[in-house]
């Protein structure tokens, strides 16, 4: 098979699964693909916004239409390490210890108000964001592949909530907004209230084993070094820039030309343009840096990017 034929035939699996997720999800086209570009990618995503706009219903949507596990933690300050990685019982027919999973052995993991975690359970997390396994008494357990975390968190009540520490922040490829449907929208989720697909019923549209492939094919999406170096002085520019307290990390580098490449996959290219750093660097940047002054950090990513030489 050509390249062309298999850009083709990604293009059609892809399509396969955004009309999938159409069937429950009504509008949101820009937060689906945002959301298949971090999964594309490797990574993680968080979803910054207030309940009831359809963000668990897209977490569930999506492990179905992959034919994927699902699972999802409900984040309260009370809720233990152990409560997510899983914990070792005395099992007393056998006379020994044997380990009981937590809900991170998914493949679509849902952290519901993450920020309602206290930071140890909070840090419980990172280890398998980034290297996929989790250890628990000594013993590492990778969790199934692909994995791929989406984590919500209220961006307007904050009484009783634990802000997630910078290097949490870092681990998220992107972060974004549903946001309140259209006007158009909400009515037409009205009217379709008896007769949309439940998501219980939603049926896969592809296998992980062809995800897997899609993700592979992301990773050789071809950047060139001007596109690099335009990445990097993007990157560079928050560490020099008078309204950042703090920058974007050398990780962040990698996740911009990781979405970038996820993105122009989405395009239905096997190359990237700066049009595709341009359309994911402030979802890709803002939540990685500290403003100064009570700035907005995507107020100041869309400035960046009118002031950041073009290649």
């Amino acid at each position: 098979m050509s390249a062309s034929e298999k850009l083709q035939e990604s293009a059609a699996t892809i399509e396969r699964l955004r009309d999938n997720l159409s069937r429950t999800i009504v509008g949101k086209e820009r937060a689906i693909r945002l959301v298949l570009v971090a999964l594309l990618s490797g990574g993680h995503a968080l979803l910054e916004d207030v309940p009831g706009v359809g963000k668990t219903l897209l977490a569930k949507s999506l492990a179905r239409s992959i034919g994927g596990k699902f699972q999802r933690i409900q984040c309260t300050p009370d809720l233990l390490p152990t409560d997510i990685t899983g914990t070792n019982i005395w099992n007393p027919r056998t006379g020994d210890f044997e380990f009981l999973p937590g809900p991170v052995f998914a493949n679509v993991l849902l952290s519901d108000e993450i920020n309602r975690a206290t930071p140890r359970t909070q840090s419980a997390l990172l280890e398998v964001m980034e290297e996929k396994q989790v250890t628990v008494d000594g013993v590492s357990r990778g969790v199934p592949q692909p994995f791929f975390v989406i984590a919500t968190q209220n961006p307007i009540e904050y009484q009783g909530t634990f802000p997630l520490p910078e290097a949490q922040m870092d681990r998220f490829t992107l972060s974004l907004s549903l946001g309140y449907p259209t006007e158009a929208e909400e009515l037409q989720m009205l009217q379709q209230l008896n007769h949309s697909v439940p998501v219980g019923k939603l049926e896969p549209c592809l296998s992980l084993d062809e995800l897997r492939d899609l993700c592979y094919a992301c990773g050789n999406v071809t950047v060139e070094t001007p596109l690099q170096q335009y990445i990097l002085n993007l990157v560079r520019a928050t560490r020099d820039d008078d309204e950042i307290t703090l920058g974007v990390s050398p990780r962040g580098a990698v996740a911009l030309q990781k979405a970038t490449q996820a993105y122009a996959f989405l395009e239905g290219r096997d190359y990237a343009i700066p049009d595709d750093v341009k359309a994911i660097a402030p979802h890709v940047l803002a939540h990685r840096l500290i403003p100064a002054g009570g700035r907005k950090g995507d107020a100041i990513v869309a400035r960046l990017l009118e002031t950041v030489a073009v290649p």
